[in-house]
């Protein structure tokens, strides 16, 4: 039996789905399955031989991961403490063009990381999840108030499909089944992660922190960032998280995937030689159901790696679709917009959306290109 078939929670019986539904512990017990290998290779300065971890510190100590096995399933039935988010967010869902030709960069926000960036005729899709639920299930876990911005079916052919990590709210099965099915995109995610996607008959590239992989064209290097991953209760840091930078002729791309701060020097080291066009940052949440995590950045430190990376432009994600912690829906971007504030940074540079919302990305000066 394969490993989709063992932790597939569509397969589980109805006796797993009221275990998952009494508490983590009960449903480790009942899972009873030996913790897959999605990568095995020698032991580096992120990879023990079993594991990856964060060569900054606070590896497997921060959030989610501190907060227990418990909080994990508290979190998943939707039991996180929020305060005062409505039930729905109105939005006013968008069609997107085809296909965006030359230097012309349009970005669309479709809610949480999930994003659309269209340019030099190529439609790449970031983190793709349209799920109702941040869960293995869609019966529990943080609902969606934020429907996406974007219908699936109304997606332009997506040519390339980037996957910063195997969490629910960044690794959507049925979706990316979808549009492999329609498109064929290529797939790229970090270590390990092609492994868990065979699983559910999903091929995908997958590569270290800095190297580089050849897509449609376009370069595309694996970035450091500072998180953790787990597709379920017994395989976590058993795939890599990553974040991304795109080569593009009209100035390059930059993801930095789910991240803590850590060091904080991995926005230098995304920075390189080249500008960077346009940088995805995420801004929230600030803590899950204890301390504040230390496995995503807030508003203040999205400002800090903006300046750090030398972006020209940036936008905001990760937050107002799943309530994931207690900071209010519109806490992030008020934030964001007060910290550049305090920074002198043009609140035009770095900003925040409406899912369906789309941006035409300035184009660089052609002297800060050379």
């Amino acid at each position: 039996m394969n490993r989709a078939a063992m932790l597939a929670p569509s397969r589980f019986s109805s006796f797993f789905r009221a275990a998952f539904a009494a508490s983590g512990a009960l449903l480790a017990a009942a899972c009873g399955r030996e913790a897959p290998v999605y990568y095995t290779g020698p032991a580096s300065g992120h990879f023990d031989g079993k594991r990856f971890f964060n060569p900054d510190g606070e590896s497997g100590t921060g959030g989610a991961q501190r907060d227990g096995a418990i909080a994990f399933i508290e979190i998943g039935l939707g039991r996180a403490g929020h305060h005062g988010w409505p039930s729905s967010v109105p939005i006013r869902p968008s069609v997107p063009p085809r296909r965006v030709d030359g230097q012309d960069m349009r970005v669309t926000w479709i809610g949480h990381a999930t994003t659309l960036v269209q340019t030099e005729g190529l439609n790449i899709l970031i983190d793709p999840v349209w799920a109702t639920r941040d869960s293995p299930v869609q019966f529990a876990g943080p609902k969606r108030v934020r429907a996406p911005g974007v219908a699936l079916s109304d997606l332009p052919p997506i040519d390339i499909i980037l996957i910063s990590h195997n969490h629910y709210d960044h690794l959507d099965i049925p979706t990316l089944q979808f549009l492999a099915q329609r498109d064929k995109p290529a797939i790229l995610a970090g270590l390990g992660n092609d492994t868990l996607l065979a699983d559910y008959g999903l091929t995908a590239i997958a590569r270290d922190w800095g190297q580089t992989v050849m897509l449609r064209g376009i370069p595309i290097r694996l970035t450091r960032a500072h998180h953790w991953s787990a597709h379920w209760l017994n395989d976590r840091d058993r795939a890599l998280w990553t974040g991304f930078r795109l080569t593009l002729p009209g100035g390059d791309l930059f993801y930095a995937g789910d991240t803590g701060a850590g060091d904080m020097h991995w926005p230098v080291e995304a920075r390189g030689q080249a500008p960077i066009r346009f940088a995805i940052l995420p801004i929230a949440p600030y803590k899950l159901l204890g301390p504040p995590t230390g496995n995503h950045i807030d508003p203040e430190q999205a400002v800090a790696a903006f300046s750090m990376l030398g972006a020209a432009y940036a936008l905001g994600v990760h937050w107002g679709t799943f309530q994931l912690g207690p900071e209010p829906i519109d806490g992030p971007p008020n934030r964001l917009r007060a910290s550049l504030a305090a920074h002198h940074i043009d609140a035009v540079r770095f900003r925040t959306m409406e899912a369906g919302e789309s941006w035409m990305i300035p184009r660089l000066p052609v002297a800060a290109k050379e």
